[in-house]
């Protein structure tokens, strides 16, 4: 296996890391996530499973890392780095899952957020990339096991959210929460922008789609735009009032 690819680097331990199987994925599906919590003051990484070449209308993978670059300077991250895995050919495997797991226990994130759910008639890669994350979460926290992990010392990831990658709302549902990305809206649009080759003059209605989800995800607890993740367990908390947009006069 190659060695991964480092485009942004400005912190040590994360906060929080977010899981795409290319880029572009995350900023469509959570950029104003990211960039809200940069906001909020958390160091934030992405990292990418693959470069995402060979791709149509693109020259060659340094146009798409340049974009990913970009992108990420775009939200404001601490960390975007792109592992040596395989484009149109990823699958949940051993050495996948252990790439993964080691980025885990080297940035020591407290929060994991990754794709969730199958995308029918698009790529077979973000299944798999939700199979690897999983299992690389579970990885990250075994001990008696550091030969396969560079020596990093195990880490134990406490909390991990779901992303969607589709262009239709979906609200309501077990453990989903929608995240107020009012004003981070038009930074999350610029960073999808970078992507030039993914998203030619023929296909500026991805913006329209993207947008419009957003909106109609954020009317839906009365803010401008949002953008909906869900939770692998039931989130709680000690201030209802807060929780229910309730503040004290």
């Amino acid at each position: 296996m190659t060695e991964a690819i480092t485009l942004i680097d400005r912190a040590g331990q994360l906060d929080v890391i977010v899981v795409g199987a290319h880029p572009d994925d995350v900023e469509i599906g959570v950029g104003g996530t990211i960039a809200s919590l940069v906001d909020l003051g958390y160091k934030v990484g992405i990292i990418d499973l693959t470069d995402g070449e060979p791709t149509p209308n693109s020259p060659g993978p340094h146009v798409r890392l340049e974009e990913a670059r970009a992108a990420g300077e775009v939200l404001g991250v601490h960390l975007r780095k792109i592992l040596p895995l395989t484009n149109r050919r990823l699958m949940d495997g051993f050495e996948e899952r252990v790439a993964l797991a080691t980025e885990f226990r080297r940035y020591k994130p407290k929060m994991v957020i990754g794709l969730g759910g199958k995308t029918p008639l698009a790529s077979p890669d973000h299944y798999q990339a939700v199979q690897i994350v999983d299992a690389a979460i579970f990885y990250s926290r075994l001990s008696k096991w550091d030969e396969h992990f560079s020596g990093l010392p195990v880490h134990t990831i406490t909390k991990q959210l779901y992303f969607r990658l589709q262009f239709e709302p979906a609200f309501g549902g077990e453990n989903f929460i929608t995240v107020d990305i009012s004003n981070q809206l038009d930074r999350k649009m610029a960073s999808i922008e970078c992507y030039k080759t993914q998203f030619p003059p023929e296909k500026s209605y991805v913006f329209e789609r993207v947008k419009a989800l957003a909106m109609a995800s954020g009317a839906a607890i009365g803010v401008h735009a949002g953008e909906i993740l869900s939770s692998v367990r039931p989130i709680g908390t000690s201030d209802l009032g807060h929780a229910m947009g309730i503040h004290l006069a």
